[in-house]
């Protein structure tokens, strides 16, 4: 075990022999921390909060009371092997979320980015990749293997298909069910998840500039109604766009998946 002077563990808390507690760092009443725990510097763990397995937590990441941060994964195929959840810094890890540590079979390790906000009862499935400044509202559920990107927002109540990705800076609305790739800055809403646009609002929140928006609506606009396939209609933008974010959307739907593509309306 080690506990750097400087930390503050309440009398009531469990830090059990091998753990590694850093500088600043506040652990509350009734929590529980692990022997194969690593907390960076100025962590905060609340009362009642549960961090274990193999997991690191990044510096100034607030873990909320009743989360549990690296329990085994969710999974009939895992067998006890040895794998971590790695946290970033500065995340917020609100009540009764959970998060678990990755499988031998998907990597091995579940990674949670910078900045990223989890909210109460929120659940990041085994081997799941997340960004940074990332935001989970309320009881939302990322299933196992599922890569979101950075900026990615999920609105409350709603799932991600295990396997699925979601490209930078898209949003996902409440009562959602999303099943297939979403495209970078893309909307995605209705219960089975439709493609419905463009994040404009995240986009302009971000400072993209007049000129970036409007080769992102064209090209948006090539993907619902040009000939050919979704992935045709892709290679013509890499080919023909020199803006910086179409072609990240076009590589984006040229790269590896491992499910099909939510495609804009009209489009197929």
């Amino acid at each position: 075990m080690s506990i750097d002077p400087t930390a503050r563990i309440h009398a009531l808390a469990v830090v059990e022999p091998g753990a590694v507690i850093g500088a600043g760092c506040e652990v509350g009443p009734f929590a529980l921390i692990g022997p194969e725990v690593t907390l960076g510097a100025k962590v905060t763990v609340k009362s009642h909060a549960v961090v274990t397995g193999w997991t690191e937590i990044g510096d100034e990441t607030v873990i909320f009371p009743f989360a549990t941060v690296g329990e085994v994964p969710q999974d009939l195929k895992y067998h006890g092997e040895h794998t971590r959840l790695i946290v970033g810094q500065r995340c917020r890890i609100r009540e009764a979320a959970t998060l678990n540590t990755g499988t031998e079979g998907g990597g091995g390790v579940t990674r949670v980015g910078d900045d990223c906000l989890i909210m109460t009862g929120a659940h990041v499935g085994h081997d799941a990749q997340i960004g940074d400044r990332v935001i989970l509202v309320n009881n939302v559920a990322i299933a196992g293997h599922v890569t979101l990107g950075d900026d990615v927002i999920v609105g409350g109540l709603s799932g991600i298909h295990q396997w699925v990705r979601v490209g930078h800076g898209a949003i996902i609305g409440a009562v959602t069910m999303v099943t297939n790739d979403v495209i970078p800055y893309g909307l995605v809403q209705a219960p089975r998840g439709e493609l419905d646009g463009l994040n404009l609002v995240g986009l302009k929140r971000r400072g993209v500039d007049r000129a970036g928006i409007t080769a992102l609506r064209a090209a948006y606009q090539t993907l619902a109604q040009e000939d050919g396939s979704f992935l045709d209609r892709a290679r013509k933008l890499a080919e023909e766009s020199d803006s910086p974010l179409v072609r990240e959307i076009a590589d984006f739907i040229l790269s590896k998946s491992d499910r099909s593509f939510l495609t804009p309306k009209g489009g197929r």
